[in-house]
């Protein structure tokens, strides 16, 4: 029996393609759907390089999911200054740090107790 890929799944794909097409590193994701405090279904967290670059990942995310599959976010916060740049897509929230700021925050670390998927940088 297949499998049945719903529209969190769908988004998740387009998210991390879209992340790997302008080279985000170290991407995870973080499945928090058997959490009960969680507030989303998923927390995809990568690394950019730098201001410019954690832009390029938002930017190509944004642009990417809707053209793909017509979905927009409900917020974004951070992408002026470009350290920690958050998407939320309700189900799914990204974090896009650069590497210090991913280091201080340590995001994995307080979800602990969710199931992690890493994702190779293409």
């Amino acid at each position: 029996m297949a499998k049945k890929i719903n529209n969190t799944d769908i988004l998740l794909e387009n998210i991390i393609t879209a992340i790997q097409d302008v080279k985000g590193k170290e991407i995870i994701s973080l499945d928090l759907r058997k959490i009960d405090s969680a507030i989303c279904d998923y927390f995809i967290v990568c690394t950019g390089t730098s201001n410019t670059h954690t832009n390029a990942i938002e930017n190509n995310i944004t642009k990417h999911v809707s053209k793909s599959i017509g979905e927009k976010p409900f917020s974004i916060e951070g992408n002026r200054v470009g350290e920690w740049i958050l998407i939320d897509y309700l189900d799914i929230v990204i974090h896009i740090f650069q590497e210090e700021i991913r280091k201080f925050y340590n995001i994995e670390e307080l979800w602990g107790d969710a199931n992690f998927r890493n994702y190779k940088a293409c």
